[in-house]
């Protein structure tokens, strides 16, 4: 299965279990994993050589390779906390993002899954942004989903909750950098419930329990601009993440 040219991917349960196992082994971001998969054919066949690749790429000892077990309690804990675990091509993943040649091989989708296939703008900014910035983010968010659009963003202070607030009732996403139970920051998940009731969606790459990092903010902004049309970008800091999302979005001519 050539998962970068697929268009339509559908998982059995067994082939799920194997590539979650494969992007949470050690050493395997989306790029190997779409390699891996590409050159052997399957997630199974992958794990069985991963300890042979490790020894031929000159490493001590290979790295962990995610369990069976363990994944199978990823995939429980999830759905019992109403998480999805949909690849590229499936029902819930962004067709935009699926594209992309460092797309998350499986994307952890809570809430409605439609308002994903809809047409996204995503929406970002300052967290220490002015009155007048924050009225500016709602007008936006609330003409375009009044327009037709799903509104994308980050779920953190400022633009972005501003932009989630305006499209609650039109249909909102939020990215999260952390897991599905490690909302960030926490005083949103107030804010992220109400969204989820109200019809819109989070999505995350991250596995249950894992909390955001620095590091982590970048990756979550590719995937803010990569399922996204465009990218609005309000009061941005010279050095913002907001910029980043921004450049992320230039690099596919998605900017705005």
């Amino acid at each position: 299965m050539d998962i970068k040219t697929s268009s339509t991917t559908h998982l059995t349960g067994e082939q799920r279990i194997d590539w979650l196992r494969l992007i949470r082994s050690d050493n395997v971001g989306p790029r190997t994993f779409r390699s891996l998969i590409n050159h052997f054919g399957s997630a199974r066949t992958a794990l069985q050589r991963l300890p042979d690749l490790a020894r031929r790429g000159g490493a001590a000892r290979p790295g962990r390779i995610c369990s069976e077990e363990d994944a199978r309690t990823e995939l429980t804990a999830g759905k019992k906390l109403g998480v999805s675990l949909v690849a590229p091509g499936e029902a819930g993943y962004p067709p935009r993002l699926a594209v992309l040649d460092d797309a998350p091989p499986l994307l952890g989708v809570r809430g409605a899954h439609d308002v994903l296939m809809r047409p996204v703008i995503a929406i970002v900014g300052s967290r220490n942004a002015s009155g007048a910035g924050l009225k500016f983010a709602g007008t936006l968010a609330r003409d375009l989903g009044e327009a037709g659009f799903v509104i994308a963003s980050g779920l953190a202070r400022g633009i972005d909750q501003a932009a989630h607030r305006a499209s609650i009732d039109s249909g909102t996403v939020a990215v999260l950098a952390g897991g599905h139970d490690k909302v960030y920051p926490p005083e949103h998940e107030d804010l992220l419930a109400a969204m989820l009731e109200a019809g819109g969606a989070a999505i995350s790459e991250m596995p249950l329990g894992h909390v955001p990092r620095a590091r982590d903010f970048p990756r979550r902004n590719r995937l803010i601009s990569g399922a996204a049309l465009g990218v609005v970008v309000i009061e941005a800091a010279h050095r913002s993440g907001s910029l980043i999302t921004a450049r992320m979005a230039a690099a596919k001519a998605r900017t705005m």
